[in-house]
Protein backbone atom coordinates (compact mmCIF):
# COMPACT_ATOMS: atom_id res chain seq x y z
CA UNK A 1 0.00 0.00 0.00
CA UNK A 2 1.28 3.77 -0.54
CA UNK A 3 1.86 6.19 1.78
CA UNK A 4 -0.33 9.28 1.57
CA UNK A 5 0.47 12.95 3.34
CA UNK A 6 -2.16 14.47 5.41
CA UNK A 7 -3.71 17.50 6.19
CA UNK A 8 -1.79 17.38 9.12
CA UNK A 9 1.63 18.62 6.61
CA UNK A 10 3.19 21.60 7.61
CA UNK A 11 5.04 21.37 4.50
CA UNK A 12 8.29 21.43 5.82
CA UNK A 13 9.85 19.36 3.45
CA UNK A 14 11.51 16.72 5.50
CA UNK A 15 10.08 14.02 3.81
CA UNK A 16 11.41 14.88 0.35
CA UNK A 17 14.95 14.31 0.62
CA UNK A 18 14.30 10.64 2.29
CA UNK A 19 12.18 8.89 -0.07
CA UNK A 20 14.38 6.70 -1.91
CA UNK A 21 12.48 7.07 -5.36
CA UNK A 22 11.60 10.96 -5.48
CA UNK A 23 8.03 10.05 -5.06
CA UNK A 24 7.06 13.26 -3.26
CA UNK A 25 6.44 16.31 -4.35
CA UNK A 26 5.46 20.28 -3.40
CA UNK A 27 1.53 20.62 -3.56
CA UNK A 28 -0.53 23.94 -3.00
CA UNK A 29 -1.08 23.90 0.65
CA UNK A 30 0.74 19.93 1.70
CA UNK A 31 3.38 17.92 0.27
CA UNK A 32 2.13 15.18 -1.82
CA UNK A 33 3.05 11.89 -2.56
CA UNK A 34 2.63 9.79 -5.95
CA UNK A 35 0.58 6.44 -4.90
CA UNK A 36 1.76 5.00 -8.28
CA UNK A 37 5.88 5.48 -7.54
CA UNK A 38 5.52 5.30 -4.05
CA UNK A 39 6.99 1.66 -2.52
CA UNK A 40 5.90 2.09 0.97
CA UNK A 41 8.76 1.93 2.51
CA UNK A 42 8.25 4.42 5.39
CA UNK A 43 10.98 6.72 5.01
CA UNK A 44 8.86 9.54 5.06
CA UNK A 45 7.01 8.66 7.89
CA UNK A 46 10.17 8.20 10.28
CA UNK A 47 11.49 11.87 9.63
CA UNK A 48 7.79 13.90 9.81
CA UNK A 49 7.83 15.96 12.40
CA UNK A 50 3.66 15.98 12.52
CA UNK A 51 3.61 12.22 11.10
CA UNK A 52 1.45 13.44 8.25
CA UNK A 53 2.51 10.55 5.90
CA UNK A 54 -0.03 6.94 6.64
CA UNK A 55 -0.33 4.27 4.85
CA UNK A 56 -3.85 3.69 2.75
Amino acid sequence: MAYFINDDCIACGACVEECPVSAITEGESKYVIDADACISCGACAGVCPVNAPNEE
